[in-house]
């Protein structure tokens, strides 16, 4: 019988092919310590095929290292792109008013439709520029006119961290309310009304007051639903109101009243004014400002309230850019002849969900705050 002789060269093969092998050997047994047995063993059986075989994994391990290295780089190393950062909203404390929204599995087939727009600022005659904003005017004011009267400075000083309030914030149209859906729908018969504060106008109102009290502004939230009832009467009863407040705290120099608007496309569609701030979705706002006609309109200070509500516009549309329609200047009372600092804004419409209502309503306050303030 034959002896087996592993290391005995055939006949021809040159002796420099040992020499190869045992080198190839003593490489890869250093960078495959722990799998040497192995290796040594498919190097017996086969000489050349395994040196091949080596060769092959220790480039592969050579190129999984790398990767692992490059998977392991901390992730802070690159900065996220502008476009990684705008997918994620910034946090700023007024998502803990936010409310679970109905997901679309509650949707009725017989849902409405509900459409976004974001709304621009007009141009020509009928719009004067207000900082980044405009003023729709539906007076027979000049444009000349306003315009010289929004540069003048505000007829009121707030005075911060002050115990005696400083602003008013009540709602003629208390039970207004918003979309609790998710998705573009609303549930067919949906009046956009209710008398749950939770989720009607004083929510959103809520949130402005609890806003401008921690700028340091002292600001009185009234929750009467003056429009229910009976939603004839409301401007009577909410002057009531407003009037009862200015007696105990003459302290007051603005009072806001807040609504909602109400879009609605012939069709039934309702349109949600939208915008984006931070990341997030908000509802659009638009000031309306009253003016005197001479007539049926009396109001001997709209001057002192323009100015007002242009000095917000300016501060809102250079804070938020996109954040509100133009002010719409035109002949309407509201109360606003009870203070120089009496407007009337408007927090998106019956389109909008709530959170975008509630989200819209702290950028108000912020944006008023800078106002006032400055």
């Amino acid at each position: 019988m034959r002896s087996r002789e592993p290391w005995r060269l055939p006949a021809g093969q040159s002796r420099a092919v040992p020499f190869l092998q045992a080198a190839v050997l003593f490489a890869a047994l250093c960078i495959f310590a722990r799998s040497a047995a192995l290796m040594l063993a498919a190097f017996l059986a086969a000489p050349v095929p395994a040196a091949q075989t080596l060769l092959h994994l220790g480039q592969q391990a050579v190129e999984s290292r790398a990767a692992a290295s490059a998977e392991s780089v901390p992730e802070d190393v690159s900065a996220p792109s502008p476009a990684q950062e705008a997918d994620v909203p910034v946090q700023t404390g007024v998502e803990q008013y936010f409310v679970a929204l109905q997901p679309d599995e509650a949707r009725p087939a017989d849902a409405g439709t509900v459409t976004e727009q974001q709304f621009g600022h007009g141009s020509g005659e009928k719009y004067i520029p207000c900082g980044a904003g405009s003023i729709k005017n539906n007076t027979r004011q000049t444009a000349a006119d306003i315009a010289a009267e929004t540069a003048q400075p505000l007829p009121f000083a707030i005075e911060k961290d002050s115990a005696a309030p400083q602003v008013l914030i009540m709602h003629t149209h208390a039970t207004e309310d918003y979309r609790l859906s998710a998705g573009l729908w609303f549930t067919p018969g949906d009046g956009a009304r209710s008398t749950d504060r939770s989720i009607n106008m004083c929510a959103v109102g809520r949130v402005m007051a609890d806003t401008l009290n921690a700028a340091g502004i002292c600001t009185l939230h009234d929750e009467t639903l003056n429009d229910y009832p009976s939603y004839t009467g409301s401007y009577a009863n909410s002057r009531a109101v407003v009037q009862q407040y200015l007696a105990q705290y003459p302290s007051i120099k603005v009072v806001l009243d807040v609504h909602r608007d109400a879009i609605e496309r012939e069709n039934g569609t309702r349109c949600a004014p939208v915008c984006t701030i931070d990341g997030r979705q908000a509802a659009q706002v638009m000031i309306i400002c009253g003016c005197d006609n001479g007539t049926s309109v009396q109001l001997p200070a709209w001057r002192q309230n323009l100015r007002f509500a242009a000095a917000w516009e300016r501060s809102m549309e250079a804070k938020y850019p996109g954040f509100t329609r133009p002010v719409l200047f035109s002949y309407r009372f509201y109360n606003q002849d009870l203070t120089t600092g009496s407007l009337l804004i408007e927090i998106g419409g019956h389109g909008n969900n709530l959170n975008e209502a509630l989200y819209a309503g702290y950028l108000a306050a912020q944006g008023l705050a800078d106002a006032l303030l400055s």
